[in-house]
Formats: C-alpha cells, sequence, structure tokens
C-alpha cells in the first residue's frame, strides 16, 4: 500500500458509533501518569485479598438448583435424609474375592474405616445377618472364627444366596464387593474433604496392600473432591499456557518487547481484576465459572490486540505514542465497545437458563466483560506512554524485523481478490452451506449424564462404571414417603404403602439395589414376626445411622432408595416415567400419603432437556438481537442482512459437528456456542468498522472491501487465534464437559473467522451491486482496478 493512499485511508471517523464511550481511554492520556500508575496499584492490591475469598463449588446439584417443587422436594430429602446423597461408596474387586485370606483383609478394612474422621456410619458384607429364626437374635453371616475347607465354602454359599447382600453389597458373580460410608458433613467441614477421602485411601490400601483386591472409590463426596481439584489444577494451567501463547503471538506479531508487553499485560491485570472481583462478590469457582479465566484472557487480549496493533500502525508513520493512542481509541475504540457490549449481551442469554449456576455463569461473564474493556481502554494507552519512547526508530525496525506482519497483510490481500472476483458464487455456498448446516443442527437432542461433571480419568467414574456393570447402578433414586401428621411409623397402613412403593421400584427392571425400612420388615417375615411391634424392637437395635437413612419419624417420612446407572437422561427419563406411572396408581388409593420421586439423578432426567431447549432458544433470540443491536449501532439495515448468515454460520457449523460426534447438545456444548457466539462477534465488529471507515461516497464497493480486509484483516486473524487458541485450551482439562467446551469454542472462533473474511465481504458487495442497479447507477470500477488502487 503506497503512503498516499494508507494516508487516505486513515482519516479519523466523522461520528462515535457507541456515544464516545471509547474516550474514556483518553483519561490515560491526559491524566498525571504517577496517579494513574497508584490507581492500577492499588485497585490489584484490592483484588489480590479478593482473590484470597475465593472458594471452589463443588456440589453436583447446582446445576440444577431451580425455584421449582422438584428441586424443593430434592433438598427437603436432603434435609430429612442427610446420608442420602453423600456415601462414599468403596468398591472393592478380585478374583479371589471370597477367599478366606480376601474375607480376613476385607474385615479388618470394614472395622478399621470406623475410626476414620468423618465417618458417621457403614454398611458392608459384615453388617448383614442370618436369616431370622423364631425366638432368636440373628447372628452374623460372618462369625468372629471364620471357619475352613468344606464348612468355609458352606458359610460363602449362604452369603451369596442372603438377601440383603445379593445383588446388592456383593456382586452375582461374587468379584465385587460394596462398602457404603455414611459420612458426617460437620466433621468433614471441620476436618476438610480432601483429609478425610485420603483417610479413607490410606486405611484401604494399609489394609488390602497384601492382597490382590483392587480398590477404587465413588459417591458424591469423592467426585466432589475430584472436580475441586480439577478446578484448581485447570486454573493453573489456563493462566500459564494462555498467557503463554497470547504472549509469544503479540511477539512475532510486534517483533518488539515493549509493544508485546502493551499487548499481554492488561489481560493479565483484567484476569486479577475479574478474579478479585469475584471474591469480594462471593462467587465460587465451579464447573462453569472457572471457565472465565481463559475468558477474561481472550476478551482482554482481543481489545488489547486491536488498540495495540493501530497504535503501531500511526507510530510506524512517525506519529508521537500520544497520538498514536488517541488515534487507536478513537478509531478502534468503538469496536471494542461493540464487541464488548455484544460479547456481554450473549452472556445474557444464559439468564433463559433455569439453572442458578448458568445464570451465575451469565451474570460473572457479563461483569467480567466490561471489566476486561475497561482495563484495556485504561491500561493499553498508559503502557504506550510508559514503554513506547524510542517511537523513531520503530517503523525502521518494524519494516527490517517484521516479515510476519508482511506475510500476513499479503494473505489477507489475496483473499481479498479471491472474494472480490466471484462474490455471487460465495454468496450462494454461504446460504446453502448454512441452511445444510441448521437443518443439522435443529437435529441435535439434548443430553447429559452426571459423568459429564466430573473429571474422567479419575477413580470415581471407573468405580461407577464398575457398579453400573455388576450391581446396576451407583447413582441413587429416591421416593420418599410423607404420612399423615397424626399417624405412626409402625402404624399397618403406614408401613403397607411404603411395602407398595418399595414393590413399585423394585418392579422397575432398572432400578436395582433397593433399600427401604420394608427390606428389614420382609427379612422378619421369614418367622412370621414382622409384626410392627417386632419391627420397632428391631429399628431400636439397629444402629442410628442405618436407620437414619430410611425413616424420619419426627417428620414423617421414609425414603424408598434405588439405584440406577449413569445413563444418558434420554434413557432415563424413561425409566423415572414409568415408575412415575406405578406410583400414580399408589397415589390414588392413599391420597392423604405424599409419595414423590426425587434424587439428583431424577432432577436431571426431568429438568435436563428442558433447561437444554431454554439455553438454546435463549441462543436463539440472542442471534436475533445482536443482528438488530449491529443494524442499530450501525444505522444501516444493510448491516443486518448482510450479517445474518456470517454470524449463522459458525454457530451451525460447531452444531453439525455435534451431530457427526454423536455427542448431541450438552450443557457444556450449548454454553460453549452461547460464549464463542458472542466472542466471534469481535471480528465481525471490527471488521463493520473498518469498512465504514473506508467506504467512500460513488465508489465501488470493492476497492473500501478490499481496502478494509487489508487493514484490519492481519488483527483478526491474530485475535481470533488468540480467542480460538485461549478457549481452546480447555480441552486440555480433565473434565469432559470443558473439553467439549474448549473444541466447540475453537471450532465455532475458527468459523467465525471464514464468516467474516469470507462471506460478510462478498455478501456487502451482492447487495451493494444489486442496490445500485436498481438505483440505475452505471457499473463501478471493476475487481482488478481495485485491487490496484490497494495495492
Amino acid at each position: 500500500m503506497s503512503r498516499k493512499s494508507s494516508n487516505k485511508s486513515s482519516h479519523m471517523p466523522r461520528r462515535s458509533l457507541t456515544f464516545g464511550i471509547e474516550r474514556l481511554g483518553l483519561l490515560s492520556l491526559s491524566l498525571p501518569r504517577l496517579l494513574l500508575i497508584a490507581v492500577v496499584v492499588l485497585i490489584t492490591i484490592g483484588a489480590f485479598f479478593g482473590m484470597q475469598r475465593l472458594r471452589v463449588d463443588d456440589s453436583l446439584s447446582e446445576l440444577f438448583r431451580t425455584d421449582t417443587p422438584e428441586f424443593a422436594t430434592y433438598e427437603s430429602l436432603s434435609e430429612r435424609f442427610p446420608s442420602s446423597e453423600y456415601d462414599v461408596l468403596i468398591v472393592v474387586t478380585g478374583q479371589d474375592l471370597l477367599a478366606r485370606d480376601s474375607i480376613i483383609a476385607l474385615r479388618n478394612l470394614a472395622v478399621d474405616l470406623h475410626f476414620v474422621d468423618g465417618m458417621a456410619g457403614q454398611v458392608s458384607l459384615f453388617s448383614a445377618r442370618e436369616a431370622p429364626q423364631p425366638g432368636k437374635v440373628p447372628g452374623p453371616v460372618f462369625p468372629d472364627d471364620l471357619p475352613e475347607g468344606a464348612a468355609y465354602d458352606q458359610m460363602i454359599q449362604k452369603v451369596r444366596d442372603n438377601e440383603i447382600i445379593k445383588g446388592k453389597l456383593l456382586s452375582d458373580d461374587g468379584t465385587l464387593a460394596l462398602i457404603l460410608l455414611a459420612l458426617d458433613r460437620d466433621i468433614v467441614a471441620e476436618q476438610g474433604l480432601e483429609t478425610v477421602i485420603k483417610q479413607i485411601k490410606d486405611t484401604a490400601k494399609q489394609d488390602l496392600g497384601d492382597t490382590d483386591l483392587q480398590v477404587s472409590m465413588s459417591g458424591a463426596p469423592v467426585m466432589q473432591l475430584e472436580i475441586r481439584n480439577a478446578v484448581k489444577r485447570d486454573r493453573n494451567l489456563y493462566n500459564a499456557l494462555g498467557f503463554l501463547f497470547g504472549a509469544v503471538i503479540a511477539f512475532a506479531f510486534f517483533r518488539r518487547f515493549s509493544l508485546m508487553i502493551v499487548a499481554a499485560l492488561p489481560p493479565v491485570i483484567a484476569i486479577v481484576w475479574s478474579l478479585g472481583m469475584f471474591g469480594w462478590l462471593g462467587f465460587k469457582l465451579n464447573l462453569f465459572l472457572n471457565v472465565m479465566i481463559p475468558l477474561i484472557m481472550v476478551l482482554g487480549f482481543s481489545d488489547s490486540m486491536q488498540l495495540t496493533v493501530a497504535a503501531r500502525d500511526r507510530m510506524l508513520r512517525g506519529r508521537s505514542p500520544i497520538d498514536a493512542s488517541r488515534y487507536s481509541l478513537l478509531v478502534v475504540g468503538p469496536a471494542c465497545v461493540l464487541s464488548s457490549t455484544t460479547a456481554a449481551v450473549s452472556f445474557l442469554a444464559l439468564f433463559f437458563s433455569d439453572s442458578a449456576l448458568i445464570r451465575t455463569f451469565g451474570i460473572a461473564g457479563a461483569l467480567s466483560t466490561i471489566l476486561a474493556f475497561i482495563v484495556c481502554i485504561m491500561i493499553v494507552p498508559l503502557l504506550v506512554r510508559l514503554l513506547i519512547r524510542d517511537h523513531e526508530n520503530l517503523g525502521v525496525s518494524q519494516d527490517r524485523d517484521n516479515p510476519f506482519m508482511e506475510a500476513l497483510k499479503n494473505r489477507c490481500a489475496w483473499l481479498a481478490d479471491f472474494v472480490v472476483k466471484r462474490p455471487l458464487a460465495i454468496l450462494s455456498l454461504g446460504v446453502i452451506a448454512v441452511l445444510a448446516l441448521g437443518i443439522i443442527y435443529s437435529t441435535l437432542p439434548p443430553r447429559y449424564r452426571l459423568a459429564d461433571q466430573v473429571p474422567d480419568k479419575e477413580q470415581a467414574v471407573e468405580a461407577s462404571a464398575q457398579l453400573d456393570q455388576k450391581l446396576t447402578g451407583a447413582n441413587p433414586l429416591h421416593v420418599m414417603i410423607d404420612w399423615p401428621a397424626g399417624k405412626s411409623l409402625y402404624d399397618p397402613d403406614v408401613l403397607a404403602v411404603i411395602g407398595e412403593v418399595h414393590d413399585a421400584v423394585q418392579s422397575e427392571p432398572d432400578v436395582g439395589n433397593v433399600w427401604s425400612i420394608a427390606t428389614l420388615q420382609r427379612w422378619l417375615a421369614r418367622t412370621d414376626e414382622d409384626t410392627p411391634e417386632k419391627l420397632q424392637e428391631y429399628v431400636s437395635i439397629l444402629p442410628d445411622y442405618l436407620t437414619n437413612r430410611f425413616i424420619n419419624e419426627q417428620a414423617h417420612a421414609a425414603v424408598v432408595t434405588g439405584r440406577v446407572p449413569d445413563i444418558d437422561v434420554s434413557n432415563l427419563l424413561p425409566v423415572v416415567d414409568k415408575l412415575e406411572t406405578r406410583l400414580n396408581q399408589l397415589r390414588e388409593q392413599h391420597p392423604e400419603f405424599q409419595i414423590r420421586v426425587t434424587g439428583l439423578s431424577a432432577i436431571a432426567a426431568r429438568n435436563s432437556a428442558s433447561m437444554i431447549e431454554n439455553l438454546n432458544m435463549g441462543l436463539t433470540v440472542e442471534i436475533a438481537v445482536i443482528a438488530l443491536f449491529l443494524g442499530l449501532i450501525f444505522r444501516s439495515w444493510l448491516v443486518v442482512v448482510v450479517s445474518v448468515v456470517p454470524i449463522l454460520f459458525p454457530v451451525f457449523s460447531a452444531g453439525a459437528l455435534l451431530a457427526l460426534s454423536g455427542e448431541g447438545l450438552q450443557f457444556a456444548s450449548i454454553v460453549a456456542l452461547i460464549v464463542a457466539f458472542g466472542l466471534s462477534l469481535n471480528a465481525t465488529v471490527h471488521y463493520l468498522n473498518r469498512l465504514r471507515l473506508e467506504d467512500r461516497e460513488h465508489q465501488d464497493p470493492t476497492v473500501a472491501v478490499r481496502r478494509a480486509a487489508v487493514l484490519i484483516g492481519p488483527a483478526l486473524v491474530l485475535t481470533s487465534t488468540i480467542l480460538a487458541f485461549g478457549l481452546g485450551i480447555t480441552v486440555l482439562s480433565s473434565l469432559p464437559s470443558l473439553r467439549l467446551f474448549g473444541k466447540l469454542a475453537a471450532l465455532t472462533l475458527i468459523a467465525a473467522l471464514i464468516g467474516d473474511l469470507v462471506l460478510l465481504p462478498a455478501f456487502v458487495l451482492v447487495i451493494r451491486r444489486v442496490m445500485a442497479r436498481l438505483r440505475g447507477e452505471p457499473p463501478a470500477t471493476n475487481a482488478e482496478q481495485a485491487s490496484a488502487e490497494t495495492s
């Protein structure tokens, strides 16, 4: 590009698109530097104190926290039966599990687990009793002195036939045993979950270390600890690699350490300030909020790169750092305001979700986007003032040492030439592609599994899979029964209703390992001692931790608990629906009783599909609102028309990838699409802003399109690459949902870049030429002449 044409195309804008909000950055050029530095340092110190207040939210149920009767029932269950979904499941496997030496070691483990801090109770093979006999107190299945030889084999056969053990605590093939540990939440909170789980693990290793038995653990406490560790590990990884990549890209682009600092330091400050804000506002890092770290990084890099590129180009023409910063603020600043606004608006689409966790993520994202913009618009000009001292030599060093920049400009120019020569063909292919991809996207079914929230390379998922295979499942499913206040648990009609509910749950083939007070009553029925009085006598003998799992006489409530495998909600929902159908008959027969199916599995099965569909609707509304918003801001209906296909292309492309991979529409995927769509508009806004500045009245639009591509294209490629890598880095997470998030976000951003550099210019040219023909204007300069004017 010639110097003369450069100056022509670098005119200052006649009006601001954003009501002068970008002029906030001018304070960094007018206020004293020491004052600005002091303010930045003080805020950063305050943010560090806020970061110390950050905690990790490892709750498995928080994703489904809503203001619905279903979740209120789940909370009532958790209050009445605290251990209902807070068990540690110890899975012991081995081909010789029932051998005498293995049983001795396993019993030693069961005994030693009683001394673990935070242990409230235990259910295992050694908790079971022999079948009752009239007039006798049943003895333990495993006597103190284990027999040997044939007598031992007979004892083992009794163990395998025991109704309390069979299919509940011991697999049918005798190679897997389950130990349920009920934890005291107050003691766990005092000692720390990690300490308690470590004690359990160390105890198992000590007692079973000399055997061939393998031990793994699952259950909500273990999953929570694994989530917490993964969140902490990911946070450090995202910070390190995200900053490193951004700094390397910035240095490769600018080939100057000072300019690299100008571009790379503001995102770091934005992360510190945002995390500090989260701490002071009481937000907790969780599955989704942990993604805010790379999000803030890429948001900050996007704005700082755009501002730094514009300031650098101005200094290459001999302008002072202050003049260059002023130019970048007034020319690129409005686009930064718009891109940050559209990104913040995209987070508001998350408010369509009923989930408190996702709504909190939306609030945090919107606040962080605004804060990242303020940091960049203020800090970039300040750093230019502080660090760029030899701007007179900048042009010489940059022209000599930066072939990467020239190569990128040349590729953008080549791409622009390719587009302007065949805009109609590109437009046609773009419309066909969007329609085809949109049809594929519309077929995506909702998907959810509990394992998606848990690291899949740790022991919890492996242990749950073993339970799914050999003991019908690891995830509890509960039916809570409330009886009238004037009745007692031991009233015959109350016991009858509990027994009928137990039968209904047990008759569902996909629900196994069913326990309730009816289990004890039927055990006593073997000797015709299943009278209410005898049942009450046995309940009084049993330890509280065991009876409290199934009855709460003060609350006039009992619970029937079964277990289901960790399968997709599309397969689990029919199971819950069939159970509800069976229970509806009981509700009609006993209207004075409340019978409610609950548990995390039930809530997920019922609500996942609707919650994902609500988010998908939010994305649809967001796309429509953003398109209208861009048209309003640019004061042009043409912007609305030409932007629809380019902004749909990346979303539908990511959806097609989901369909081809068979993963369906999960929480992580729809959130990734919403967030990445908002970020992808960064390139759209900057391109439209540059196109607006380069457009001339009565000039062939080809000239403006090509000039905009050459001037803004390199920065768009770099920022999109940083955005894609910054979010794509989550593919390194041990959480499968975050890996999916990173994959989709990166694909969406790269597809958006194609849409902005290929589809958007083609649509602009075709629409502008059609409008010119309708107005009867003569043909303008052809593409070859346009290329010559900007070369």
